[in-house]
């Protein structure tokens, strides 16, 4: 990066800053990206050493706030300053008129003839995700919590913070404190792209948007960044404090957006009650081109003040009512029952399904997800079904019909060899799902050399998804290995691939081969290591030989690697085919650092325990909890007259109080480094 004179500093970093939420938004909200992720990471990486050379100039909103792991601890619990209610709800035209004369009924004498004091109502989508509550003091995000039981929620500050579509920062001016209400939710193509991943990944994919996004709101370990960051917030809601002028909901609404939250471009004033049913008409025949699941529309007195002046039940607001949406399910048969391959071996059933018009497309597949699924529904071929689709999302059968089954249906199992090529399936003890362990199987080997050219693994230039696709197409790639075989002229017959293309792709490839460890078991794709585990293994084994001997039991001693990860290990080196693929990479050229193996406890920090608190900025919490651990250090999730030291970041919660109050050795980020550095 060229030298800035400090006058230039500030600029340059306003205009990061909003480079990067652009593109971030773009990438995570809207499925449009207009860079590669190599470029977000090298704007991001700019934003960084601009902050670290200037920390003065560190913003709040900095997108680089929004880097890191949540406390892993459990989560504080927040008690809502105004109760956050349920919606009563209406399911029909009739019982929004009801409504709409209790109003009249309610108000009484309130209502005047007069275009400001007749009775009208706003229409919001009603978004099928999450409820949470925003509180912003001077403009700052201090806290995020859930709706909990409407009384007291839990602290998700951390998880909401990586959510790009809630500002960090209001714009403009606003009281010192305010709380914003609104939904989060997993946008539909969001969705569809992150269970495609995991299903690549041999995971169950999440069972619908709605789940998946208040699932994510709610994680402490293995942090789905991913998802969080793709999440959609939409404000519907502000509560203590509202500004002068603001006098009606949509006013309301203008107001969040003006501070910069994404609010429902389809939300309506409606005159009366046939506005409003006319309104639920129109959001029923377009729900499906909705960027966000909903499933209803909420209808809410438009003024403040007749607001105010109906108040509250016990558990709902007098003054709204949520008006429903007829759910999109359909009667069909199951005319058969196949085991679809994914590309990392994982096995999921697909009904066939007679074809049946749903949500407003014709449907002729669902997902079984697994066998445990078909066992617990007792799906069998032949059955009628009730299916269920939502938005776009892949339908799934509800429920059997059992009065309809034929006489003679029988049960379905998964198949005890794979149906591409033919190996035996396996399914790990607590796993729900079963694959196939040939890492050459077609089925998964353009994704197994994706991964393995993806930047956490070696990190291959010029190998793109277009270009994977291309030399499996073609037979240059039959197994893994292959990759590191590839000659010039082979690369040269290929559609579309220049002398520059084919020679910039094989400096990748050797540049890739020199490695370490950890990266290279990653870059093998063993079911359930990803980077931690395989920092744990390498720093433990200190070479690859001895990690191969070693027997489940023997993994399982290492701290941090449990049973199902220890058989998954075993039985990877095991398969005589994934050790010949190992021996022959290794023979290609790729190679590491030996290492000394490190047992727990031995090391500079030895005897040492450490609680980590707050958002750290130049590392993960994970990442500092592993270059602890292979210093010999001991890092605990709660504190104790015995912990030695507490490493506090950003927002650090009731942590450092207890450390301050046990007047423990506090440690900022630098001040770890340096211990570190011994």
């Amino acid at each position: 990066m060229a030298s800035k004179s400090t006058a230039d500093v500030p600029r340059r970093i306003g205009e990061l800053i909003e480079a990067i939420d652009r593109h971030s938004r773009l990438y995570y909200l809207e499925d449009a990206p207009e860079i590669s992720d190599t470029e977000w990471d090298r704007l991001l990486r700019e934003l960084q050493a601009l902050e670290e050379a200037h920390p003065e100039l560190l913003r709040p909103d900095s997108p680089s706030q929004r880097v890191g792991a949540p406390p892993a601890e459990g989560f504080a619990e927040v008690r809502h300053r105004v109760p956050m209610l349920s919606l009563a709800n209406a399911k029909n035209a009739d019982e929004m008129r009801e409504f709409d004369e209790r109003m009249k009924r309610e108000l009484g004498d309130e209502i005047e003839i007069g275009d400001e004091a007749e009775i009208s109502y706003v229409g919001e989508p009603k978004l099928d995700g999450a409820g949470i509550e925003l509180v912003y003091e001077k403009g700052l995000l201090t806290v995020g919590t859930t709706r909990g039981d409407g009384q007291t929620g839990e602290d998700v500050t951390a998880n909401l913070k990586q959510a790009g579509s809630i500002p960090l920062r209001l714009r403009g001016t606003a009281p010192d404190r305010i709380s914003i209400r609104g939904e989060v939710a997993l946008p539909v193509k969001a969705f569809k792209r992150l269970n495609a991943a995991r299903l690549e990944r041999g995971l169950e994919p999440f069972a619908n948007p709605r789940n998946a996004a208040a699932g994510s709101l709610r994680q402490l370990h293995d942090i789905d960044l991913e998802r969080l960051r793709s999440l959609e917030f939409r404000a519907y809601d502000l509560k203590e404090n509202i500004p002068e002028g603001v006098l009606t909901q949509m006013q309301v609404l203008e107001q969040l957006r003006s501070w910069g939250f994404i609010v429902s471009e389809d939300s309506e004033l409606c005159a009366d009650i046939d506005a409003v049913v006319d309104y639920h008409r129109r959001m029923i025949e377009g729900r499906n081109d909705q960027r966000v699941e909903i499933d209803g529309i909420v209808i809410k007195l438009n003024r403040l003040d007749q607001q105010e002046e109906l108040g509250t039940l016990s558990r709902s607001p007098r003054w709204a009512i949520a008006f429903k949406f007829p759910p999109q399910q359909a009667h069909t048969v199951i005319e058969d029952i196949e085991a679809s391959v994914g590309r990392t071996g994982a096995l999921t059933p697909v009904a066939r399904l007679r074809p049946v018009h749903v949500g407003g497309v014709i449907v002729s597949n669902a997902s079984l997800h697994n066998q445990d699924e078909i066992d617990r529904k007792d799906v069998r071929i032949g059955d009628t079904v009730i299916v269920q689709r939502a938005g776009d999302v892949i339908p799934q059968v509800v429920k059997v019909i059992k009065s309809k089954r034929p006489k003679r249906a029988k049960k379905w199992k998964l198949p005890k060899h794979c149906p591409v090529c033919n190996d035996p399936t396996v399914r790990l003890e607590g796993e729900v799902v079963t694959r196939c362990t040939n890492i050459d199987c077609p089925a998964q080997l353009k994704n197994n050399v994706r991964h393995l050219a993806s930047r956490g693994a070696l990190d291959v230039e010029g190998l793109g998804e277009k270009r994977v696709d291309q030399l499996v197409e073609q037979g240059l790639l039959r197994r893994l290995s292959d990759l590191f075989s590839l000659d010039r002229n082979a690369l040269l017959s290929l559609e579309r691939m220049g002398e520059k293309s084919a020679d910039n792709l094989l400096a990748g490839l050797e540049k890739a081969k020199d490695t370490t460890l950890a990266r290279f078991l990653i870059a093998l794709g063993i079911q359930h290591v990803g980077e931690t585990v395989a920092e744990l293994m390498a720093a433990h084994f200190g070479d690859l030989d001895p990690l191969m001997a070693a027997t489940q039991e023997d993994l399982e001693a290492i701290e941090g690697v449990g049973t199902i990860i220890a058989e998954s290990v075993a039985r990877f080196f095991a398969d005589e085919r994934n050790a010949g693929e190992v021996a022959r990479l290794r023979e290609l050229g790729l190679r590491w650092q030996k290492a000394e193996p490190r047992r727990p406890g031995e090391g500079t920090l030895s005897g040492t325990t450490f609680v980590l608190t707050g958002t750290l900025v130049n590392m993960s919490r994970a990442v500092a909890k592993q270059r602890i651990q292979n210093a010999g250090g001991k890092v605990t999730s709660s504190v104790s007259k015995k912990t030695d030291y507490v490493v506090a970041g950003a927002d650090p919660g009731s942590k450092l109080s207890q450390a301050q109050e046990l007047k423990l050795a506090i440690l900022d980020e630098a001040g770890l480094e340096k211990l570190l550095a011994g």
